[in-house]
């Protein structure tokens, strides 16, 4: 009896350490499903906010979120429409941080 108990203890201890190490490694550092849900209704907004506006192309823009930071990424033809794309994302409800890595093509100065 002393034995079978033994091994439960050792089974389940086992059993537990790898999650106690990892910090349970299928969640930890990975969005929930609410929190993909809610990046992905932030980038719609984005994109939506950038086809409305006549400054910005918004065809040649990728807007990427996580974790309610949206990432803006391509190329624009302006200073003002790079700035301009940026405000627009801001303005976006939930959105916690902007990367604005919009660039100009080179040889352009504006």
């Amino acid at each position: 009896m002393k034995k079978s108990i033994s091994y439960l203890l050792l089974t389940v201890t086992l059993g537990v350490m790898p999650m106690v190490w990892t910090g349970c490694a299928v969640t930890s550092g990975r969005e929930t499903a609410g929190q993909y849900t809610d990046d992905k209704a932030i980038t719609a907004k984005v994109k939506s906010a950038l086809v409305r506006d006549p400054n910005v192309k918004a065809s040649q823009v990728n807007v990427t979120t996580y974790r309610g930071v949206v990432q803006l990424s391509g190329f624009v033809d302006s200073t003002f429409a790079k700035e301009r794309a940026g405000t627009l994302a801001r303005q976006v409800q939930g959105v916690v941080d902007v990367h604005n890595d919009l660039v100009l093509p080179t040889g352009r100065t504006y």
